[in-house]
């Protein structure tokens, strides 16, 4: 079971995961996003000019443009969660491979998705200042690195805690370690809030369909993945046998 072999399997997980997370956008995200462009033309003080135009037509955006980013990022999260479960296998108590990669995949979401979510979520069309959005692009990737960073050191606590204290114990520790310091850290850095008169429902169904796009990629690269991954160790326990009764013959 090569590294290799994961980041295969895990290129292909992400891709599937990057086409069904196009389909919630579409389905239960755009509709959102065609409400708040709305809003914003309608508070306008006057029609768009011909200079106003995208360079891409929003059709184009809703569409293939979705359907290539959802891909994109599904793929590179995908082959990326594979490579982390190649390098945790057989170093997780006694977790089998496909048990280790449906942890890896659970904790990319947390560290990864829910929490920088929950710190700055995601904002429709007319919320935000644009001239802040450099500023608020920084705040959200320094917030998501710093989970990743906490995430990786909880998990090395909870294993070093391991031998002495037990599982249970050491899961605990590692938790509360996470969450501890994230909750620390989202209090201490910046808070945005520029939402002006944005009407609260608008926004509210959004960022509920944005989590349920990315709940819906993280879910479908862990379960894909974690088949893959199992079929993978059937196959590799299975060559062993045969390759130990053929040397004890």
């Amino acid at each position: 079971m090569s590294a290799r072999a994961f980041l295969v399997r895990g290129l292909l997980a992400g891709l599937l995961a990057g086409f069904a997370a196009f389909l919630v956008a579409y389905e239960v995200g755009e509709p959102h996003v065609e409400r708040a462009i709305a809003l914003e033309e309608a508070a306008a003080d006057h029609g768009h000019s011909e200079a106003d135009e995208p360079v891409v037509s929003r059709d184009t955006q809703r569409t293939w443009g979705l359907l290539t980013g959802s891909l994109g990022v599904g793929t590179a999260l995908g082959g990326l969660v594979g490579l982390v479960s190649a390098g945790v296998v057989g170093r997780i108590g006694r977790l089998s491979p496909g048990q280790s990669t449906a942890l890896v995949a659970l904790v990319g979401f947390v560290a990864v998705g829910l929490v920088p979510f929950l710190k700055y979520p995601a904002n429709p069309p007319a919320v935000g200042n644009p001239d802040t959005i450099g500023e608020r692009t920084g705040y959200y990737f320094a917030f998501l690195l710093l989970s990743v960073v906490v995430a990786v050191a909880a998990s090395l606590v909870a294993a070093r805690l391991r031998p002495r204290f037990g599982t249970y114990a050491a899961v605990l520790a590692g938790a509360g370690t996470y969450l501890v310091t994230m909750v620390a850290a989202a209090v201490l850095m910046p808070t945005v809030n520029e939402l002006g008169a944005f009407p609260a429902d608008t926004l509210w169904s959004f960022r509920l369909a944005s989590l349920l796009t990315l709940a819906t990629m993280w879910a479908c690269i862990g379960f894909a993945l974690v088949g893959l991954v199992v079929r993978l160790h059937g196959r590799a326990v299975a060559e062993a046998a045969r390759r130990e009764l053929a040397a004890s013959m």
